[in-house]
């Protein structure tokens, strides 16, 4: 695969947004949203899995008007310090921001077919407010805090959208866990998948964090749900993109 850093332009500044290619050189789009530890070492790995699969992979550096290129290890100093950091991050900015970089993912000859989203932590409640502005083929969410507050949102979201949780979060304990499934009720277009034993930012593989199991089942129903709304077109016998 091979990468690059482009540039989106803002109305307050330009930020850079990370890319991935699949060796097809072209496919469907994902925006990819931080968690608070920024585009580090977990969002780095999951785009390099989705390239893998044929998509290619936009994550925008979300905190640079506080303090571009933050990477922070997900340890309890790393957390610590993100979590001081994103005290003073504008959410809604945030996902103008994300929906600038949609538009520019949107915009790339490399990308062919349709574009979806998947974010984790403050990146799954991002991922989910973009919902309700942009429609799009397929949202995932992993563990986005905002959700459950903003559960009565749902209904502004026609998009196909996968909700996933760790049942023994202690953020998100599973009563709040319990107002998303019940606002998914009834709703063909959205999923969820609770890991009941897992805790917050389980598929980060960060020791403090990391459930192995959890995290590869999830993978697993999340790369379906890939496969079902946003999937990557075989390739063309003799097709090449430069």
């Amino acid at each position: 695969m091979r990468t690059r850093i482009d540039e989106v332009t803002a109305h307050d500044g330009s930020f850079d947004v990370h890319l991935w290619l699949p060796d097809a050189g072209r496919g469907p789009g994902i925006l990819l949203i931080q968690e608070i530890f920024g585009v580090g070492g977990h969002i780095r790995g999951v785009a390099e899995r989705l390239a893998a699969h044929g998509y290619v992979v936009a994550a925008p550096d979300l905190f640079w008007r506080l303090r571009p290129g933050w990477q922070a290890e997900p340890d309890e100093a790393g957390v610590a310090a993100s979590l001081r950091l994103s005290s003073g991050f504008d959410f809604p900015q945030g996902v103008a921001d994300c929906a600038l970089t949609m538009a520019h993912l949107r915009g790339l000859a490399e990308v062919t077919g349709g574009t979806g989203s998947l974010g984790f932590c403050l990146g799954g409640s991002i991922a989910f407010m973009l919902a309700t502005q942009i429609e799009q083929d397929a949202v995932l969410s992993f563990y986005g805090s905002a959700v459950p507050d903003a559960a009565g949102l749902m209904e502004r979201i026609g998009s196909p959208l996968l909700l996933v949780f760790g049942g023994s979060d202690p953020y998100i304990p599973r009563e709040r866990v319990a107002v998303v499934e019940r606002a998914a009720e009834g709703r063909p277009n959205v999923r969820t998948h609770v890991e009941e034993e897992a805790g917050h930012a389980f598929h980060n593989e960060a020791p403090m964090f990391h459930h192995p199991a959890a995290a590869e089942r999830a993978w697993e129903v999340a790369t379906a749900f890939l496969a079902e709304h946003l999937p990557v077109p075989p390739p063309v016998r003799g097709d090449s993109f430069p």
